[in-house]
């Protein structure tokens, strides 16, 4: 229950001047800076004003609501006048009157956090909500007493001291301008100064910056230049030394067979390291071209299996895959992605005499990406050398680096795919136990930091009602989409408000269920934001939180409230309770489909959309709609075989379809169709009023 401050009866144009007073006292009690009191003040005034002005009379109730930070000051003005005849093209902003009428509200819209309105031929009441600051104490019971006294005790100042305190106030407002003013003229004389020697210091960076890239260049230009030409040698020695060891012109003695054989591994070696180089002066001058493409981890581990056990040449060593306990699924370039992990793990079979290799997989901390491990039982890397071994040419010193032979451009190379890939590589290692090689790749590539792979619309299922579930903890969201599983809702998590903020981007839902308690963030006055925009103020929201205060969600257009822990049974009629007025709309044409929900959107309903006739019917089963507005022409099944499907269906054959179709509809067509329909109209004579009168025929008014 909110908690009366001060109620101040509105009877002489001097009582105009005391609510303004009163607000300004209030809102300095209860924490509100200057800039904020005066807002309060005017806002009050203006809706005062009206009242006196238009009803002769009235009176201004102030209140304070929430037992928890932040609280909410509202303050109501209620007459009992002629009401406001035009009230919605009044809040449109485009109403004009001769006497001032409708600025005093459009105002006050602007000062305060939310503004509601009922206006009627009986009166008017118009509530005014602001959220106290955040670095305001909570008001307990004894402070809320200390205010009631203060507002007891000081009598309201006349009107001549009320034009004194506005004067100071604009006084003030023109010296906060003034000192404003005068520090961005010194601004602007620092920034001038700065920015002429920002100019010389750029000019000077820029020549040298010219020197290296042109040096880059050259070695980039070499390296690739002088890596094509000696693999042509390379390819013709391999070759030729094939040729010979199958012995096609006449047969080999041992020491032959042995010398073409050391020439063949030689022509190997300088062919992978020419590749390696090939590789690193292609992507240091921005030629790699990365090809992400769909595959999950089990196939990708499964063609590692079968390509590197040959490397295993004893008993001693295992090459262990990890299958992943959950499939994982990248839009990446897989061919980068396994040439990283193959490096890993020759890597790891080279430098383990006895042990294992193990390469697993799991979803990175973030959500966002995959962490690969190679983990080997091998001789380990010292701390000094762990980050060494990422600089291109560099081979640490070991007792197995007189058998094993390298380039020192493998994991090099390993960070530079996995950076151009948008993820990074590290190591773990301890000497004499073993090392662990990780790379952690985003599961979706980006390029120019737009998602390659993220689709425009999110896939909703035929005849079902997205629901976003915004908590920040992941067995809470786990638990609420568990719940709504297997149900006509389809849940949406999202781990903070800006996630919220994206899907609802890209899907309007048809209902929200809001953690107001979230890391970091005002879960409060977002809810308000929500409210306050005509755009979503129709969507539910159903606060789910472990904070007891519901009459301030209530206050800030909360539409139900629960405590943690909330039941499956719970969620679902509280979800049933506020989308029960379904409306269906099957239509291949998207802009028919905008068009139909921008007209149902002031009407309070759920719309659910269906793009062909059978996805249509599978959503019309599974939602149970209200109403379904069916287009005739559908891709796949015609509308009239549509309509005869939900007349025989037993529980669908009462739910009132309306036809709306572009096609030309004959005498004897529409007799037929009337007879299952409930109305036909032609697309081109859609408005709000027929969409109204079409819900209200079916107890479905506003």
């Amino acid at each position: 229950m909110n908690k009366s401050l001060l109620t101040v009866a509105i009877r002489h144009e001097q009582d105009v001047v005391i609510a303004r007073q009163r607000a300004r006292q209030i809102a300095a009690l209860l924490g509100f800076d200057g800039q904020d009191q005066t807002r309060i003040a005017t806002a009050v005034s203006e809706i005062v004003r009206n009242a006196f002005r238009y009803a002769k009379g009235g009176r201004v109730e102030f209140a304070l609501e929430g037992q928890s930070a932040p609280q909410l000051l509202l303050i109501r003005v209620l007459d009992q006048g002629a009401g406001i005849p035009d009230l919605a093209h009044v809040m449109s902003g485009n109403y004009r009157s001769s006497t001032g009428m409708g600025m005093g509200i459009l105002g006050a819209h602007r000062l305060m956090d939310q503004v509601e309105i009922k206006s009627s031929q009986a009166g008017t009441d118009v509530l005014l909500k602001k959220i106290l600051p955040s670095r305001a104490a909570l008001i307990d019971a004894a402070r809320f007493g200390r205010i009631a006294q203060e507002l007891t005790s000081k009598a309201p100042a006349g009107a001549l001291e009320e034009v004194q305190e506005q004067n100071r106030e604009l006084v003030r407002t023109l010296a906060e301008l003034r000192e404003r003013q005068t520090e961005l003229l010194h601004l602007n004389r620092e920034l001038e100064d700065t920015n002429r020697g920002v100019v010389a210091l750029y000019a000077e960076l820029d020549e040298k910056a010219d020197h290296l890239r042109r040096a880059d260049e050259t070695k980039s230009r070499f390296l690739s230049n002088m890596s094509h030409e000696f693999r042509t040698p390379l390819n013709s020695i391999q070759a030729l030394s094939r040729l010979l060891l199958q012995e096609s012109d006449g047969p080999l003695n041992s020491e032959q067979s042995k010398q073409l054989n050391f020439i063949t591994k030689a022509a190997v070696d300088l062919t992978a390291l020419v590749d390696d180089l090939l590789d690193l002066a292609k992507i240091e001058a921005g030629k790699t071209e990365v090809r992400p493409i769909e595959f999950n981890v089990t196939n990708l581990f499964s063609a590692l299996r079968g390509m590197l056990r040959p490397l295993l040449v004893g008993e001693g060593v295992r090459l262990v895959f990890d299958e992943p306990e959950e499939p994982l699924a990248l839009y990446t370039d897989e061919g980068k992605v396994s040439q990283i992990l193959r490096n890993f793990i020759s890597n790891a079979i080279k430098f383990t005499e006895r042990g294992e290799v193990r390469v697993s997989a799991a979803p990175g901390r973030d959500g966002r990406s995959v962490a690969f491990a190679v983990t080997d039982t091998g001789i380990g890397i010292s701390p000094e050398y762990q980050e060494t071994i990422f600089e291109e040419f560099t081979q640490i010193p070991s007792p197995l680096q007189a058998k094993v032979k390298g380039t020192g451009l493998g994991l090099p190379l390993c960070r530079r795919l996995a950076r151009l890939l948008g993820g990074d590589v590290h190591v773990t290692s301890e000497i004499g136990v073993g090392s662990v090689f990780a790379a952690t790749l985003p599961s979706h590539y980006e390029e120019g930091g737009v998602p390659v792979a993220a689709p425009v619309e999110l896939p909703i299922e035929a005849g079902s009602m997205p629901v976003i579930l915004i908590d920040d903890e992941v067995e809470s969201r786990h638990i609420l989409a568990k719940y709504l599983r297997d149900s006509r809702y389809q849940p949406l998590p999202a781990r903070s408000l800006r996630e919220a903020r994206e899907l609802m981007q890209r899907v309007r839902p048809q209902a929200i269920v809001l953690d107001i308690m979230l890391n970091g963030e005002d879960g409060w006055r977002w809810l308000s934001e929500l409210k306050g925009s005509a755009e979503t103020q129709h969507i539910p929201v159903i606060v789910v939180t472990t904070v007891d205060d519901e009459r301030k969600a209530r206050a800030l257009g909360a539409d139900a409230y629960c405590v943690k822990p909330i039941t499956a049974e719970l969620l679902l009629s509280q979800l049933e309770s506020l989308t029960a007025r379904r409306v269906l709309v099957i239509d291949d044409d998207p802009a028919a489909r905008y068009l139909l929900q921008k007209l149902l959107e002031e009407s309070n309903v759920c719309v659910i959309e269906a793009r062909d006739g059978r996805s249509g019917l599978a959503a019309a089963r599974r939602s149970k709609p209200s109403l379904i507005f069916l287009d005739l022409n559908l891709p796949d099944v015609g509308g009239e075989d549509v309509l005869e499907q939900l007349r025989a269906d037993s529980s669908l054959q009462a739910v009132p379809v309306a036809i709306v179709t572009s096609a030309l509809v004959s005498i004897d067509q529409r007799e037929r169709l009337s007879r299952r329909a409930q109305s036909v109209v032609q697309k081109s004579e859609l408005n709000g009023a027929w969409t109204r009168s079409i819900l209200a025929s079916h107890g479905m008014g506003s």
